[in-house]
């Protein structure tokens, strides 16, 4: 059987598709990658469908050993990656039976994605490969990976892309993503929305992939920090009753009693995404217009390259 050896597996590396959606209205939550715009990038260059899962590395990476001649492509954060101790620069790659696959120091940016042509091929549960951790559903008994996993591989499509430079996804030494007011943004006092853009956030080490815990600059209720609980989109910005927000990520829950002052735009999900613990975020609001431009701005790339054969 076709197969990736885990010999080393990083720090978090979980297994990942574009998630468990459908399901939410019965409590199952949605997964999928924090920077879903890399996920997609890596299975385009590997010649894979969107859909297709991937390995999602996190601050640490893995070392991998693969049983037979596949496509790889890499994409999200820059790390030092050797394929048999040969750095590798550019994506997509071949890798051959018996050679192993490195990812060495961490450069910049904290995710990285995986793409194996034929994708990950573990069990689907309710439609996805994802891992969601906090359920311990999907995946590889819903975990992150250990030494000694084997992971299958699909049937690889024998597409081919075009070459390219390994590129994390848009990041900065201060990352800045546009929000969107709401949808609860009317249980806040009047200057809120002014001061969550007014001054960096810092992402706390109690974050992960379910929320980022952030400290800075107080954010006021109008009368409390509750609500009859409510959707969660990834990238909403919760805020207790300490007025220190929580940024939801891709693990929340389905539903939340915390009022949501603002939401990240989805093309800038990939940005918050690719924080990590001991990072500064500055949200700055946009306007719907502008958040529905740079979707379709990041749709087209996105489009361009799967186009590619």
């Amino acid at each position: 059987m076709s197969a990736i050896e885990v010999l080393l597996p990083g720090l978090q590396t979980t297994v990942q598709d574009l998630g468990r959606w459908g399901h939410q209205s019965i409590g199952v939550p949605v997964a999928g990658p924090m920077d879903p715009f890399a996920h997609r990038l890596a299975n385009a260059l590997a010649g894979n469908e969107r859909g297709a899962a991937t390995l999602e590395i996190t601050l640490q990476g893995p070392t991998l050993r693969f049983t037979d001649t596949r496509t790889v492509a890499v994409a999200g954060a820059e790390f030092d990656v050797t394929l048999d101790d040969a750095p590798i620069t550019s994506s997509p790659f071949q890798v051959r039976s018996g050679q192993v696959l490195r990812f060495g120091e961490r450069r910049r940016c904290a995710r990285t994605y995986v793409a194996v042509s034929g994708g990950i091929d573990v069990p689907c549960v309710l439609g996805s490969r994802s891992t969601h951790l906090p359920t311990r559903t999907g995946g590889v008994e819903g975990r992150a990976l250990v030494r000694g996993d084997r992971l299958p591989l699909g049937a690889s499509a024998g597409r081919s892309r075009a070459r390219g430079k390994v590129e994390p996804s848009p990041s900065a030494a201060l990352p800045s993503v546009r929000v969107l007011p709401g949808p609860q943004d009317d249980r806040f006092v009047g200057e809120a929305l002014a001061v969550l853009v007014s001054a960096p956030y810092h992402v706390t080490v109690d974050s992960n992939r379910m929320a980022y815990r952030l400290e800075g600059p107080a954010l006021e209720h109008r009368a409390g920090a509750d609500i009859v609980s409510d959707a969660t989109p990834m990238g909403s910005i919760q805020v207790p009753a300490s007025g220190q927000p929580l940024l939801l990520m891709a693990d929340r829950q389905t539903t939340g009693g915390y009022a949501m002052l603002a939401t990240i735009i989805t093309a800038d999900l990939g940005v918050a995404g690719q924080t990590a613990p001991g990072d500064r975020i500055q949200f700055r609001l946009c306007s719907r217009s502008d958040a529905v431009a740079a979707l379709i701005q990041r749709e087209r790339l996105l489009l361009a390259i799967e186009a590619r054969t």
